[in-house]
This record gives C-alpha cells, structure tokens and sequence, in this order.
C-alpha cells in the first residue's frame, strides 16, 4: 500500500507541475525503486503532455549515486574514482621531489574528502567500513 501511495504521489507532483506551469527536466529526472520489490518491471510515469520519467538502477543526487536495491544503498564506485584521479593528480605533480610526510598529508587533505564524503549518513558494510578504518590509521 506504501508503494502505491507513493506512484500516486508522483503522479500528482507531474500533474501539479505541469498545470501551474511549473517545467520538469524530464531528460534528468529517474525513477527509483527501492524495497522488497525493487526489481520488478514497472510502467512508466508520463506527464499529460506526453513526456515519461524513465526507470533507472541508479541515479545521482547531491553527488552521491543512489541504487535501486532490496534496502536504501549508495554506490562508493564514482567517489573511489574521484579519490583515485585527485591522488594520481597529486602524485604527477609532485613525484618523488618532496618528503613522504609532504605527500600524505596533501592527500589526507585533497583526496581523502572526496572518498568520504556522504559516508557517515550510509548503512555500513564490509566495504565501508574498510575505507573508514583506512583513514583512521
């Protein structure tokens, strides 16, 4: 029943929007199932002037990258690539001319945001809680 309210509620927020005037960039707006149920094929939701919201597995908000699963989980793939390409950056720039201390502490305070940023609000897990205990030594 949750789940229906909820379509009803989205079907309401595109009819709301569309009659005041009010535009949806249905070309950057997904849809996202989460729960028991998130893997099962549903209709589209369309506006009345004929546009549909589209289905995604994952979708980006606030630069974390939710995920379509059985619980609410956000995907630590785009933040490992973003830490990894500002260390890269670091280590280009800089190479083997200045201390270790030097180095690490220019990634401890460049590159270790990116990864952790938005982490304290997610469930943890193995992975998590890996990255978590790194940054702690």
């Amino acid at each position: 029943m949750c789940g229906l309210n909820f379509i009803f509620c989205c079907y309401t927020a595109v009819a709301f929007t569309t009659k005041k005037n009010m535009a949806i960039n249905f070309k950057k707006s997904y849809c996202l199932r989460i729960g028991p149920r998130y893997d099962a094929t549903c209709a589209c939701i369309s506006s009345l002037d004929g546009n549909i919201i589209l289905w995604a597995t994952e979708t980006r908000y606030l630069g974390i990258y939710i995920v379509s699963s059985r619980v609410f989980n956000c995907s630590l793939h785009y933040a490992k690539c973003g830490f990894y390409r500002a260390a890269n950056a670091i280590f280009s720039k800089i190479g083997r001319i200045s201390s270790e201390e030097v180095v690490l502490q220019l990634v401890k305070s460049k590159c270790l945001p990116i990864l952790l940023y938005c982490l304290e609000v997610l469930p943890i897990n193995q992975d998590r809680f890996k990255i978590t205990r790194l940054c702690n030594k």
